[in-house]
């Protein structure tokens, strides 16, 4: 028992005095200063493809320097520059088993101006049913990255005709895939499509500090930056979506949190922190930056999305989405230890925040990558709404969660803890 008294009074002193060392960096003061700067007015909601999530990447890129981060992978730049296809529908011919196939029942997702298809062109064949969930199936097969003719039973004719949005930005690449609405399969088939290509610029955010005796083991620190824009304004706001907690908070602690361990210099692991842009529009950000790692070689992922307002425990909490699948939760509950500060798990399970947000693409690799909220998803009432603005946030308690993030992943960057790894053969779908 004396033992047991001893260790928490060792545990308790050792909290104190990090906690005392740490708010000379992450105080409230300096949150909101950053936090006032990504939700201000003239970031323009900071919707992708727009000047003011340029500002923004900017904004951030700059922030990284300051703290002494490195550039990622050898760049000359904070920003990490990627092009979107948007291609723009012109016109489809086609004959399937020698009869003329109508346009109508044709779709094509492909980032080619022109392409030609036959059943020579050695394209693999795939058949959606009635039974399936088409929309579901056609992210999958695009995302298959091979050339694919699918037919698709006519059963299913309402939701083809809505499968436009599939294609609003793509990656290049020099795949296609075909979608034919039809109940047969088809033997002989030429097909010829025409588009219009369009490239759009989005950009990332990332910066790196080198880990000394595990350096090639990587720890990241994400957010997305990027919101909803400009609308029509309402009867109690303006037209900009601010996106104070949507996600300026969670990007205002990648920022802290790079401040505080650059400061530190103690990470034998390379921490990699990262602003995503495009999470609002398809989450393109970090499905891009995802692809720079290998994923064997990333030992966790911190994604912090909207810690502005308190959690349904109130304050000196948080939630870690899809909590089960890893043992990550545990570890940073543990090195939580004599704090008033808990995690919980997700409470909304029923709205799958695990693979709603940027940790997803790595989570589904198996990379323990969660997300860290304290949004009330069944009643936030400014989500997504004009009124997001930095007044109706809790610094205070933001300031705090920021600080947990740090203390808790502390095991994490030295190396001493190793989160286990998502099972991905048990990863439910979007």
């Amino acid at each position: 028992m004396r033992k047991l008294l001893l260790l928490g009074l060792l545990l308790s002193i050792t909290s104190f005095l990090f906690s005392q060392r740490i708010t000379k960096v992450i105080n409230v003061k300096k949150v909101q200063k950053i936090e006032q700067v990504l939700s201000a007015d003239d970031m323009e909601g900071r919707k992708a493809f727009t000047p003011g999530a340029e500002r923004a990447a900017s904004f951030i890129a700059n922030e990284f320097k300051k703290a002494g981060l490195q550039k990622y992978n050898g760049s000359n730049s904070f920003l990490q520059e990627f092009a979107m296809i948007q291609p723009k529908f012109i016109s489809a011919t086609a004959t399937v088993d020698g009869v003329d196939f109508p346009a109508e029942k044709i779709f094509v997702v492909t980032t080619q101006a022109q392409l030609t298809v036959t059943n020579l062109s050695g394209y693999g064949k795939v058949s959606v049913k009635k039974e399936n969930n088409l929309t579901a199936v056609a992210r999958e097969l695009i995302g298959r990255n091979e050339n694919l003719i699918v037919t698709v039973d006519t059963s299913l004719a309402a939701n083809f005709s809505k499968l436009s949005f599939l294609k609003r930005n793509l990656f290049s690449t020099d795949k296609s895939v075909i979608f034919l609405l039809t109940t047969k399969e088809p033997t002989t088939f030429s097909i010829e499509v025409k588009h219009e290509i369009k490239e759009a610029k989005l950009m990332n955010v990332a910066g790196i500090l080198p880990g000394k005796s595990l350096k090639n083991e990587y720890v990241i620190f994400s957010a997305h930056y990027d919101h909803l824009g400009v609308g029509k304004p309402n009867a109690k706001q303006d037209s900009i979506f601010n996106g104070a907690n949507d996600d300026a908070a969670g990007t205002t602690a990648v920022i802290m949190l790079a401040r505080y361990f650059a400061r530190q210099k103690n990470n034998e692991r390379t921490l990699v922190f990262a602003a995503f842009t495009a999470e609002e529009s398809g989450g393109y950000g970090a499905t891009y930056f995802s692809k720079q790692f290998d994923p064997a070689k990333v030992m966790a992922m911190f994604n912090i999305e909207m810690i502005g307002t308190e959690s349904k425990w109130g304050t000196n909490s948080a939630y870690i989405t899809g909590y089960e699948k890893t043992n990550m939760g545990e570890i940073l509950q543990k090195n939580l230890n004599g704090t008033p500060f808990t995690f919980h798990p997700d409470p909304y399970p029923e709205q799958k925040l695990f693979y709603r947000s940027d940790n997803a693409t790595l989570a589904r690799l198996g990379v323990p990558a969660h997300t860290i909220s304290t949004s009330k998803m069944d009643s936030e009432k400014y989500y997504h709404t004009q009124e997001d603005e930095i007044e109706t946030l809790d610094m205070k308690n933001m300031t705090e969660i920021i600080k947990a993030i740090a203390l808790s992943s502390r095991s994490i960057i030295s190396g001493r803890d190793t989160p286990t790894r998502v099972v991905t053969d048990k990863l439910e779908s979007k």
